[in-house]
């Protein structure tokens, strides 16, 4: 990438780990100003230290319309322009067939997965029509565009993150504001290592050798994409859901 993101406001939701906190490091160091939100303070917080400034940390549960929309009122209230939001908070849960999901694990699931996007895009879009655009980037999955056998809520949520992502760009094009997905495969977090603490070895195997390229990912390859999307480099992108997989989807 050739530019930088230096006068950028970028908000992170979910951005105190995983590929969240990767991403705050990456733009932040192409000069961005970085706003992490999480529901995990301390490590939104000690991210921030870390960053040092320009980076800021707000607090939020993105399944809780109210605190959604209090970030957004800091943000605007701090007159800050918002220039990209990365919507990235998201959960996994364990793998269990579909007639054996509970209802519990269901809505959990879509209510920080799905509806966490839809608000904070909600919320994001009027900040973005007052600067006269920006860009919305959305984190879905490999789930989101093909089937996950023993992941029926995560992967639901995952193409509802698609398809909102897709609507959005068409009705919000005119208007300046560009809306993508990115789409990451296994990539090497403790979201996905949790997942391998419950697997035997052969299991393990089969998951590091799921793409061409037989191995994970790394957060640092989904965040250089990220961050390409924040530059002006990316300014004819918009309805897109962009996968980072190894070629699994080729």
């Amino acid at each position: 990438m050739t530019q930088s993101l230096a006068g950028k406001v970028i908000l992170i939701t979910g951005g105190a780990s995983g590929i969240g906190r990767q991403t705050a490091i990456h733009l932040h160091g192409l000069g961005a100003h970085v706003i992490v939100s999480d529901i995990n303070e301390n490590d939104g917080r000690a991210l921030v230290d870390e960053l040092g400034e320009p980076a800021q940390y707000i607090h939020c549960d993105v399944s809780d319309s109210t605190q959604v929309e209090h970030l957004a009122k800091q943000i605007a209230e701090q007159g800050l322009a918002l220039n990209c939001a990365i919507n990235n908070a998201g959960i996994e849960h364990h793998n269990v067939p579909l007639a054996e999901c509970t209802e519990e694990m269901w809505d959990k699931t879509i209510n920080i997965n799905l509806k966490g996007v839809f608000l904070s895009m909600k919320s994001e879009i009027p900040l973005m029509l007052k600067n006269g655009g920006g860009h919305i980037i959305n984190i879905a999955s490999v789930a989101g565009l093909r089937s996950a056998p023993s992941l029926a809520p995560y992967a639901a949520s995952k193409h509802g993150v698609v398809g909102l992502t897709k609507t959005a760009a068409v009705e919000y094009a005119r208007a300046g504001i560009r809306v993508n997905a990115v789409c990451p495969s296994f990539i090497r977090t403790a979201m996905v290592e949790r997942a391998m603490d419950a697997m035997d070895d052969k299991q393990k195997a089969g998951l590091t050798k799921a793409n061409p390229l037989k191995r994970l990912g790394e957060p640092q390859e989904v965040a250089n994409l990220i961050g390409w999307l924040c530059s002006d480099e990316s300014t004819f992108i918009t309805g897109q859901a962009l996968a980072v997989d190894g070629g699994m989807l080729a």
